[in-house]
């Protein structure tokens, strides 16, 4: 966990953006298609939120594709998001590559996941691995508790003390110890949840809901949200007049 005093201004845009891509069912229904037109629609969103984010500057993206609750969905809509997933890969993978971002999937550990996908996150991850201009996590098959009892298992498997556990501790046996806290959470669609995602990392994220369903989400919505965040006065349990205006401590 990185340390907040240490932060830049608010000027600055913030270091991690994690964007919880909400509606694609309702956009079908209101154009009286099936869900998965939904979902299938929502790639080019994916695509123009990734650009923006890099060319804002943002260090770390988290995008929700897939949760640990979406395995109860219909089984047919349940096929089609895994071989969705393998679709934005093997289109955008090599655009992602050559803007310098890193590919990473969080989750990605339950048995039904086919084998076809997990081998073109592999090769996702293994072409984007040395990349350094941004870090795009893909949440696929994730699920925020879930993601801290793993954690706290791996801190009984290595034996570590009960004295000895500590945020810093358990943040260290996650599945990716260096993903930054989250300052901006943004959701489309007009729901006001987090849907279990990324808890740990939301703690004290910036949330921003927007009206706008994810097929729909382009440019200028990301930076609706950024705006707002730049309004944001972050104070992590501070009273105001210990923050300084217009700072991220």
């Amino acid at each position: 966990m990185f340390d907040r005093t240490e932060e830049p201004s608010v000027q600055c845009p913030p270091r991690h953006v994690a964007l919880i891509m909400d509606g694609n069912g309702r956009w079908a229904r209101e154009r009286e298609l099936e869900r998965i037109d939904g979902h299938s629609a929502g790639e080019e969103a994916i695509v123009a939120a990734v650009r923006a984010a890099r060319d804002s500057g943002i260090s770390w993206l988290s995008l929700f594709a897939f949760s640990t609750e979406n395995w109860r969905r219909p089984q047919d809509e349940v096929d089609f998001l895994m071989l969705f997933n393998q679709r934005v890969i093997r289109n955008n993978a090599s655009d992602w590559n050559e803007m310098g971002v890193r590919m990473r999937y969080l989750g990605k550990a339950d048995p039904r996941i086919p084998d076809f996908v997990h081998e073109d996150i592999a090769f996702a991850e293994h072409l984007t691995r040395h990349n350094t201009a941004m870090t795009l996590t893909m949440a696929f098959d994730h699920g925020g508790r879930r993601d801290v009892v793993r954690a706290a298992r791996s801190l009984i498997e290595h034996g570590v003390p009960a004295e000895q556990v500590t945020e810093d501790a358990l943040a260290g046996h996650m599945q990716y110890p260096d993903l930054p806290d989250i300052d901006l959470l943004v959701r489309s669609s007009g729901e006001h949840r987090l849907s279990n995602f990324m808890l740990w990392q939301a703690a004290y994220a910036e949330l921003v809901f927007l009206d706008v369903l994810w097929p729909d989400f382009r440019a200028e919505h990301l930076q609706q949200a950024l705006d707002v965040y730049q309004l944001r006065q972050r104070r992590f349990g501070k009273v105001p007049s210990a923050v300084a205006v217009g700072t991220r401590g």
